[in-house]
């Protein structure tokens, strides 16, 4: 499977349940339906927008932007991060609002559990496809360690969107089944509140690993250490002075080394040292792309 199938799969998904949830909300009136049936428009949008990221970010280098266009796809993230708060959370809540304002119970509440349990299937079909990449990238890397550290935001967005779904609709269930129970339709508001609540905290987090990523990240310390090490072990090297990383997409990191070499070294054997470093670099660490090694006094 293509590493970015899980945004496809989950923006059909998406789109199905959206549909089945507004169907049921429209012949039961339910307010944490509504919201789901936001929740899930907000979610395909979201696809919508990381696809033509991911797109975006693969142009080749050119004039206008000499080291490429890979930061479009963490300027999409952050939309996508921000929308999940603005339109979603938003909204909902708005929707719990108007419960209360407006207290009833009305329909057959069959239609409502009907759509709650395909919408969760159909949630776990799309979770598993990001479950199973996240897990790919991570490795040995423990879960929560994973999403603070990732580099690629499509990844966790479309991860965690899915989690807040799961939820979403379990408090949805929560909501209507015990309105009908209690004959308390409040229970209905709550819900859309509730789920308000989580997808604000999930869009929170997004927001915060986003704009980490689009402002700039520097590579692994454990990695700048072999690369240092790696630049010191050739013989035509006395040390790395500064050394420079950012992350310019999830798959290409721009790296400046600031060099010292050894005085007795001329022009042209200093220029087949940075040549013989960058290709040794290059051979362990193949997603740094652009290398630049810099000759500096001691």
């Amino acid at each position: 499977m293509n590493s970015r199938a899980f945004l496809y799969i989950s923006l059909v998904v998406d789109l199905l349940i959206a549909c089945s949830k507004f169907i049921a909300a429209a012949f039961t009136h339910s307010s944490s339906m509504v919201s789901e049936g936001v929740h899930s428009v907000i979610d395909a949008i979201s696809q919508v927008l990381l696809i033509w990221g991911v797109k975006t970010s693969r142009r080749a280098p050119d004039a206008s932007r000499p080291f490429g266009y890979g930061k479009d796809l963490y300027f999409w993230s952050f939309i996508v991060s921000l929308m999940i708060f603005s339109f979603g959370g938003c909204i909902s809540f708005y929707q719990g609002i108007i419960r209360f304002e407006h207290p009833v119970i009305t329909g057959n509440p069959s239609w409502n559990y009907a759509i709650l349990g395909v919408a969760f299937l159909f949630n776990l079909v799309s979770m598993n496809s990001a479950l199973k990449a996240f897990n790919k990238q991570r490795g040995n890397v423990g879960f929560w360690t994973a999403v603070v550290r990732t580099k690629d935001p499509s990844t966790i967005i479309v991860l965690l969107g899915d989690f807040g779904d799961l939820l979403g609709l379990f408090v949805a269930f929560l909501g209507i089944y015990l309105g009908r129970l209690l004959h308390n339709p409040y229970y209905d508001g709550m819900a859309s509140i509730v789920i308000a609540i989580i997808l604000i905290t999930i869009s929170g987090l997004l927001i915060r690993e986003s704009k980490s990523l689009l402002l700039g990240e520097t590579t692994s310390r454990k990695n700048l250490k072999k690369i240092i090490a790696l630049t010191e072990s050739d013989s035509a090297v006395i040390k790395v002075k500064k050394h420079f990383s950012t992350y310019m997409s999830p798959d290409e990191v721009l790296l400046q080394l600031n060099t010292v070499f050894k005085d007795d070294l001329t022009t042209h054997q200093i220029t087949d040292a940075i040549v013989r470093i960058t290709e040794a670099i290059q051979k362990q660490f193949p997603h740094m792309k652009q290398i630049f090694i810099e000759p500096v006094a001691k």
